[in-house]
């Protein structure tokens, strides 16, 4: 099978975001895998992303492209369901769909260095937290 480009795939899917996870190289390979392996179908990110002019909010149904480090696709991603709520109202429930963390403790720890290197940190921002499937994988 030939390997599709961005821009075909983008072309296919006119309505599609792309997007990476995380901040770091590392971090994006490491979420890739959950994703790939089942063990994250979940993720979140602080409010302040999606202001005019930022990341369009995900929307249930939208398929996106999740993008390897480099920029190139990685894989398509279905949204199933998109909540709001603060940080300290985060359960375990949604934690452990996330696939990375321990515990909820683990999570805090984690995202609070990751709001706070991106933007800043409070106990009561608002993140949205989004549920998803993959579609196709593109490795």
């Amino acid at each position: 099978m030939t390997q599709r480009t961005l821009q075909q795939i983008i072309d296919a899917n006119p309505d599609a975001e792309t997007f990476r996870f995380g901040d770091s190289e590392a971090l994006c390979t490491s979420i890739l895998a959950l994703v790939r392996n089942g063990k994250k179908t979940a993720t979140c990110e602080a409010m302040r992303a999606y202001t005019e002019g930022g990341d369009a909010f995900p929307k249930v149904g939208r398929r996106d492209v999740a993008l390897n480090w480099d920029g190139t696709p990685a894989m398509m991603l279905e949204t199933v369901e998109v909540t709001t709520r603060r940080f300290d109202e985060m359960d375990e429930e949604f934690v452990a769909a996330q696939g990375e963390f321990r515990d909820l403790a683990h999570w805090r720890e984690g995202y609070r260095a990751y709001f706070t290197r991106n933007g800043g940190f409070s106990e009561d921002m608002e993140l949205m937290c989004e549920r998803f499937r993959m579609v196709e994988d593109y490795a």
